[in-house]
C-alpha cells in the first residue's frame, strides 16, 4: 500500500520536470528513481529523507501516512 502510494504522490510532486534532472538534484541515480515511481523498488530511509527534503515535504505525505 505503501509503495503505491509513494509511486503516485512522487509522480505528482514531479510533475512536468523530467526524472532524469530530478534525480540529478536529489543526488540519486536516475535509474533508481524510475524503478520507485514503477513501484519496481522499495525506497530506503536515506533516498526517502532525500526526496522529502527536495519536495520540502514529509516523509508521512510521501507514503501517505498524512495529508500535505
Amino acid at each position: 500500500m505503501y509503495i503505491q502510494k509513494f509511486a503516485e504522490t512522487l509522480k505528482h510532486l514531479i510533475g512536468n520536470k523530467s526524472i532524469t534532472s530530478v534525480a540529478k538534484e536529489i543526488g540519486i541515480p536516475q535509474q533508481t528513481l524510475s524503478r520507485y515511481i514503477l513501484c519496481q523498488r522499495e525506497i530506503g530511509i536515506e533516498n526517502l529523507c532525500k526526496i522529502a527534503d527536495y519536495f520540502d515535504v514529509s516523509v508521512d505525505y510521501l507514503i501517505g501516512r498524512k495529508e500535505y
